[in-house]
């Protein structure tokens, strides 16, 4: 990783837009601070691109895409996104088939999944937000709750033992049956909102993120950043963010967003 300092002109200016993670890049300790929330405005009116790439639900999506100066949200961890079009609050969401499984039986799979988690690991809790999530479930591992890193581990090896895929961010533990990670997600909207060729938006967007489930954007975006609270899941990373800042969580990204826009001027 490179201090934020070394990122060139010519990078920042060759910039359509930014995508960012949620919990712990721009919200700080899940709370939307003015830094972070005045950063978004910032970018916003410097001519960026926004659009919020996160392992939480669409339903949260459905509000902040109505909200924030945003141009939409890649929720679920890549597997559903919600798109507000023209002055209105209308929301698109658009859900994948999964491998050709209609929505209910894959429902099925995760409702068995959860009861085999609960019946074995019952100090292990859902997170308090899967009544919004259409494609996946998570477990707390961090945000209410401090579970141990052998319990995670143990609980990541029964997912995948299920057969299912599984992601971790600096909260939440999930568990879905969707394809899409948080980089082919993030590729596929920008291809179905904004004709981006996959190829070139690997280039022409940047990405913002802090933990283990930003992995596949880390690896796949030429220019990425992580707040400076990545470093501890660096050992959890393949590819690191090319950049990291020297605040953490929402000052982070807001100091990100100033040199983004200053390089620009």
């Amino acid at each position: 990783m490179r201090p934020l300092a070394s990122l060139g002109r010519d990078e920042a200016r060759g910039l359509t837009g930014l995508l960012f993670d949620l919990d712990d890049t721009v919200l700080t300790h899940g709370l939307l601070e003015r830094a972070a929330f005045g950063a978004l405005w910032d970018l916003h009116d410097a001519g960026l691109k926004l659009v919020a790439v996160t392992g939480r639900p669409s339903g949260w999506a459905e509000v902040l895409v109505r909200q924030w100066p945003i141009d939409g949200a890649v929720t679920e961890n890549g597997a559903v996104f919600v798109v507000r079009e023209g002055r209105g609050a209308r929301v698109i969401l658009d859900e994948p088939r999964v491998a050709g499984e209609p929505s209910p039986a894959r429902d099925a799979r995760l409702e068995a999944l959860v009861a085999e988690v609960r019946a074995a690991m019952p100090a292990i809790e859902l997170a308090d937000d899967v009544g919004g999530r259409r494609s996946d479930v998570a477990w707390d591992i961090g945000e209410r709750a401090k579970v141990p890193e052998a319990d995670v581990a143990a609980l990541a090896r029964r997912v995948v033992g299920a057969g299912a895929r599984t992601t971790r961010s600096s909260v939440h533990l999930h568990a879905t049956f969707a394809r899409d990670d948080k980089a082919s997600g993030a590729t596929r909207f920008l291809r179905e909102r904004f004709g981006e060729d996959p190829g070139r938006s690997l280039a022409r967007w940047a990405f913002v993120g802090d933990s283990a489930n930003d992995a596949a954007c880390f690896a796949a975006f030429r220019t990425t950043f992580g707040v400076a609270n990545v470093r501890a899941f660096l050992a959890k990373l393949s590819v690191p963010p090319r950049f990291v800042a020297r605040a953490e969580r929402g000052e982070g990204f807001a100091e990100i967003a100033r040199t983004l826009i200053a390089l620009r001027a």
